[in-house]
């Protein structure tokens, strides 16, 4: 299995800690039993950790007709909502909410310019939360595509993520499907599209990063 690089580190720690716990508890002199409880639930602790940082290979087909997911995990908003940061204007928000068993690796939904990046520290509220959304710490990203359509995206904490990180800056330009973030122990990602795309998923589905179709752009339409 494939560990992401901001996975890394902790793990190795938590391997190290687990270890000199569990020869601890060894030399108490329990009952083997015990032992091998405290074994097993070591075992169970690091594997969850350890599937949260997996980053298998993915293929991406990219297609400039599409707004991709950015991430795995559920479909828990789909509406119409006026977006004051940059943009200015009503757009149709798509909300995906990862779980701690989902990758929590973030793709770009379009390929294009990055026009606006904006950092915001911020409260930990649970990620479905409606307050999350202007609330938590959160980073706002803005993609200008070839034609000049802009897709803004929100990265945002939850009640555990509480690390952000972003890999890209203002005028880099960027591949749709390509990793450029990642959200640690449950989160969100909200991508905001023009009113008039159409809308190719639905409430409760589960969306795949860089291969789940969220909407088609209205010039293709």
């Amino acid at each position: 299995m494939r560990i992401h690089k901001e996975g890394r580190l902790f793990l190795t720690v938590l391997l190290v800690l687990i270890i000199l716990i569990d020869i601890g508890i060894y030399h108490l002199n329990m009952p083997d039993r015990t032992n091998y409880f405290f074994f097993g639930l070591s075992v169970m602790i690091f594997l969850f950790f350890m599937q949260f940082f997996r980053n298998p290979v993915v293929y991406v087909e990219k297609n400039p007709e599409y707004v991709l997911a950015p991430a795995d995990g559920k479909v828990v908003v789909i509406e119409e909502t006026d977006v004051e940061e940059y943009l200015s204007e009503r757009r149709i928000q798509i909300s995906i909410f990862m779980s701690p068993l989902d990758k929590h690796i973030n793709r770009n939904p379009v390929s294009g310019i990055i026009k606006y990046f904006k950092y915001h520290p911020g409260n930990y509220f649970v990620a479905w939360n409606p307050k999350s959304s202007m609330e938590n710490e959160r980073t706002t990203i803005v993609y200008e595509m070839g034609n000049g359509m802009q897709i803004l995206l929100r990265q945002i904490a939850g009640a555990a993520a509480r690390r952000i990180k972003f890999y890209n800056n203002e005028n880099d330009f960027v591949e749709q499907g390509e990793e450029f973030g990642f959200i640690k122990f449950g989160s969100r990602v909200d991508v905001f599209v023009p009113v008039d795309c159409k809308i190719l998923v639905s409430l409760q589905e589960k969306a795949f990063g860089g291969k789940t179709v969220l909407a088609k752009l209205p010039e293709t339409l």
